[in-house]
């Protein structure tokens, strides 16, 4: 096996330039953790933003760093103290925060971060489920309490979470509202949407009111807006809008000084919230194997499905990201990494 691999770095914060290909060494396992030969990585909103430096007041790297936040490949090699997987193991991991490097040819993982793949998909698919099915799952059923007959709006339903998060909520048993492009309409429907509201030519405040719950996945003046269709004492939950101080507290293990950040910069949002007597959450999901390995169940037993929308190939990586970027997805934009 060679002493190198081809990765993804992140040389500097900025725009598109900012990471390149290049060989680098490859990373051995240490105590607790698994060398993966990685056969797929998904990419994420969180993978631009990082490397626009949009996330460094929360997570500072050490740069140079191989970027990339999940994985699909091959248990490869064992480190000391690993019980849960063999050499020869499908695997599929959210990575550590503060370490990434899932797009390269081969990345360390630590065992309780990763979960055997479901054996109905492939590498690719299983790729684009990590971040994304992890963040659904966590905003609906620890953070929205998703119930039996609640009622859920979620704003954006097509793109990579949405898509989990309409089939995870539909399992969990509510009734699902979701805003959907004309393009996006068939795909959110055929995931179980109950309610589809078209965001070219509607707004959805002027249909909803007394949801039980919203996730919100856009942020901005579409997060605003929702706070009034929901029931009051209900919850609204964000993966796209301002950082509060529970998400220092309880995400991100900050201290006085992260907290009274996010505490100053998420007044005018919380202020909107108690207005309309709702509990206003932004969630910053957590790797989990043992959740992992949930959604693989779903996956295997056919009540959850991984929506890919493009693949592309590592050396195409950049144009990954640039359609990614575009906001045009639906689904998951995966890349597919062939070792040398």
């Amino acid at each position: 096996m060679s002493s190198t691999m081809r990765a993804l770095v992140l040389t500097r914060y900025g725009g598109p330039d900012a990471a390149h290909l290049r060989d680098v060494p490859r990373p051995r396992p240490a105590r607790g953790e698994l060398l993966v030969r990685v056969h797929a990585a998904g990419l994420n909103p969180v993978d631009y933003k990082t490397r626009e430096g949009a996330l460094r007041i929360v997570q500072r790297y050490p740069l140079p760093i191989v970027m990339g936040n999940e994985l699909a490949g091959v248990v490869e090699e064992l480190g000391e103290n690993v019980t849960s997987f063999t050499p020869g193991d499908r695997v599929f991991a959210r990575m550590p925060k503060d370490a990434m490097g899932g797009l390269a040819e081969y990345a360390v993982v630590p065992e309780k971060f990763l979960a055997k793949m479901p054996a109905s998909i492939d590498f690719c698919a299983a790729a684009g489920v990590p971040l994304a099915g992890l963040t659904a799952l966590q905003a609906l059923r620890d953070e929205l309490d998703v119930k039996q007959g609640n009622r859920i709006f979620i704003s954006g339903g097509a793109g990579g979470v949405g898509t989990f998060a309409i089939q995870l909520a539909k399992r969990l048993g509510a009734e699902v509202t979701t805003t959907a492009s004309p393009r996006g309409r068939a795909l959110v429907e055929e995931l179980g949407a109950d309610v589809v509201i078209d965001y070219t030519t509607q707004r959805f405040e002027e249909r909803l009111h007394e949801m039980d719950g919203v996730f919100d996945l856009l942020g901005g003046e579409a997060l605003e807006r929702s706070f009034g269709v929901v029931k009051r004492g209900g919850k609204v939950v964000s993966i796209a809008g301002m950082p509060e101080p529970e998400t220092a507290r309880k995400d991100l293990g900050g201290g006085v000084f992260l907290t009274t950040l996010f505490w100053l910069a998420s007044y005018r949002i919380r202020a909107v919230a108690r207005k309309h007597d709702v509990t206003y959450r932004y969630l910053f999901m957590h790797p989990d194997g043992t959740e992992l390995a949930e959604l693989a169940d779903l996956i295997e037993t056919g009540a959850v499905r991984p929506v890919i929308d493009r693949v592309y190939q590592f050396k195409n990586v950049s144009e990954a990201f640039a359609y990614l970027e575009s906001g045009r997805a639906k689904g998951k934009v995966v890349v597919e990494i062939e070792s040398r």
